[in-house]
């Protein structure tokens, strides 16, 4: 055949479509930030990298159809990658990880939710697939090519040398990526999707070893870090002020702090919320930081019960159901309570029936305990009124002192809910998700108060305290457009995005008379030795990364698990250290330094002890280091 009809073979054609299409959803789909111009040409340049690395080995296959069936699939399987990243961006505006494919049964669940993030341009993220099945069909003998050995191992070293151009450009741009990779973005935006993928399976192997060769000789170290910078020898004033009470845990899906005290349409979102916050018997936390992951609900609950961090890939409540703790409901049954979680949905969503015994809960009050009707149930399952209605004769047959935790449902992305549950009428603006929002946190702010009223009519009331804790964010960096729009802003920059992961916190106490709105820093880290303190128990041989929020001797910042963080002074998100008062960044208040580290030098002593505290949860918890551990009994 004449060498002059084989213009552009293949792989290289698969290298240029599939690259310019990653790079097209990268730069114009996915909401990535870029700060420079180096950024930016990692941004560009990693796509064709990628592709040009994977479609080179083609040039092995020397079978004329093995060698187009291998471009064609790599080009649908890489298709499909991208696709379901894409998806799950559109919701939690991240990027899947390998423990999270171990939580397929948490899909059959989704329903609605996943429909609703596919939109029908996506078929175009198959058009180069389409292209290049077509090709290799049409003409064969033109695409494929047959080079010699050296022609082969020329491919490849090329191959490799782009990739490690790119790396060489990544490691320039944000030195010590990979080993210091809290945030998932920049392994994206630095190395590309495919390259971040792998990294993240060898991180996971490596993980997945640390358990093996863990022998409890970590401990100590984390141990002197917890004695000199989290542990205060000091009781607060409230130490024992509800000794004896059953505590009452609402787990109020996805509602974030900027509702309260806020309207919409002219009309108050939560009105029984914001009376809350004035209530005498009531300390509500204005700048209470949720820090989940991609474990969302269930990070929340890991959190809270243990005063650890959740781990940066996946969900704890999957990866390391089986390990030993120390939590709460563990320390309280010590003191005799029986403890529960009361959630209308099955048990094996985010792997809570393994999950819960590691923890220490008595029992699990699932689906099956309640009565889900189609006229009851919307979205994820029971609407809220009915949930907490139903609720109650579980609690009143539960054996006193009890703590029983209430995960509701109704305020959950899609925000579903029927026209006769509607009090406020949808936001307008260009986010369905945002507009929807506004009626179901009002409905899940009716049910909370209809909740109170009938724990009133049992006698539960005055013999408890109740806790009311917003669980993680429910509205997302995707919508930010909308969100700028609603809180009157030019743009939510990366510090207005930190202030967004406010979410409400309540400790109402019957009958106390001493509450106030709590301006501190604080996160749910702080929950369960606050809890522990307000109930009359030491938690001085504990190990965790929280403090009692009534204490006046506190750690001075609340970490987020992608390495950001909240102190007094400063907020530290996207590599920028912002004046948390006035949302400038340091650089910008200080114009007559001109050297880019000082975006995060006043940062740099927070931030060290950040990295370290989220380092060591990670090493108690993939080393399973509990079961080394022998706490003093009570």
């Amino acid at each position: 055949m004449d060498v002059s009809y084989r213009k552009i073979p293949l792989f290289i054609i698969a290298t240029l479509l599939f690259g310019l299409k990653t790079y097209m959803v990268y730069r114009f789909v996915f909401s990535i930030d870029l700060e420079n111009a180096m950024q930016e040409l990692l941004l560009f340049i990693n796509p064709f990298v990628s592709a040009f690395l994977v479609f080179a080995i083609s040039v092995w296959i020397k079978k004329q159809s093995r060698q187009l069936k291998f471009i064609r699939f790599l080009a649908l399987i890489g298709t499909l990658i991208i696709f379901a990243n894409l998806v799950f961006y559109r919701s939690f505006t991240d990027f899947i990880t390998i423990p999270q494919l171990f939580q397929g049964s948490n899909v059959a669940d989704l329903g609605s939710s996943i429909l609703s993030l596919v939109k029908p341009l996506d078929i175009l993220l198959f058009l180069d697939v389409i292209i290049i099945w077509y090709l290799s069909k049409k003409q064969p003998d033109r695409w494929t090519v047959y080079y010699p050995r050296n022609g082969k191992v020329f491919t490849l070293a090329m191959s490799l040398v782009l990739l490690a151009g790119n790396f060489f450009l990544a490691e320039m741009e944000r030195p010590q990526l990979f080993t210091r990779a809290f945030d998932r973005e920049y392994l994206v935006k630095n190395i590309g999707l495919f390259n971040y993928h792998i990294y993240d399976i060898a991180t996971h192997t490596k993980a997945k070893t640390q358990r093996v060769f863990a022998d409890g000789n970590e401990i100590p170290k984390i141990q002197d870090y917890i004695n000199e910078n989290v542990k205060t020898d000091e009781k607060s004033a409230l130490f024992g002020v509800a000794k004896g009470k059953n505590v009452i845990f609402i787990n109020a899906e996805s509602i974030q702090s900027f509702v309260i005290n806020n309207d919409v349409n002219g009309q108050e979102i939560t009105p029984f919320l914001n009376r809350l916050t004035e209530d005498k018997d009531t300390y509500y936390f204005e700048n209470f930081y949720h820090q989940t992951e991609q474990g969302k609900t269930s990070d929340s609950e890991f959190i809270v019960e243990n005063s650890l961090y959740p781990l940066s890939r996946g969900a704890v409540f999957f990866t390391h159901a089986q390990n030993e703790y120390h939590a709460m409901p563990e320390i309280l049954k010590e003191e005799n309570y029986y403890s529960s979680v009361l959630h209308a949905n099955n048990k094996s969503f985010w792997n809570r029936d393994q999950m819960y015994q590691s923890l220490g809960i008595d029992h699990f009050y699932g689906e099956e305990s309640y009565e889900v009707t189609e006229e009851n149930s919307i979205g994820w399952g029971l609407k809220d009124k009915p949930y907490f209605e139903q609720s109650i004769p579980l609690l009143k047959s539960m054996e006193q002192p009890f703590y029983a935790k209430l995960i509701t449902l109704t305020n959950h992305f899609p925000f579903e809910l029927d026209g006769e549950d509607q009090s406020i009428d949808p936001y307008h603006s260009n986010s369905k998700t945002l507009n929807n929002f506004f009626p179901t946190v009002r409905y899940m702010d009716e049910a909370i108060e209809q909740f109170f009223s009938q724990l009133k009519e049992t006698g539960l009331y005055e013999d408890s305290i109740i806790v009311i804790m917003g669980d993680h964010y429910g509205i997302s960096a995707n919508h930010n457009r909308a969100m700028s729009m609603y809180l009157d802003k030019e743009e939510i920059t990366p510090y207005d995005h930190v202030q967004l992961q406010r979410v409400p916190f309540f400790i109402h106490i019957p009958g106390h008379g001493e509450g106030r709105v709590e301006s501190k820093i604080s996160g749910q880290i702080d929950v369960k030795p606050t809890i522990l303190s307000l109930l009359g128990l030491e938690t001085q041989n504990d190990i965790q990364f929280g403090t009692d929020l009534f204490s006046e001797t506190r750690k001075d910042f609340i970490a987020l698990r992608n390495g950001n963080f909240i102190s007094d002074e400063y907020v530290f998100a996207n590599n920028i250290c912002y004046d948390r008062k006035t949302g400038e960044s340091i650089e910008d208040q200080e114009s007559d330094r001109t050297d880019a580290t000082n975006k995060t030098k006043s940062c740099t002593p927070i931030r060290e002890k950040v990295e370290k505290e989220l380092d060591y949860s990670d090493d108690l918890i993939y080393g399973d280091l509990f079961r080394f551990i022998e706490f003093n009994e009570r």
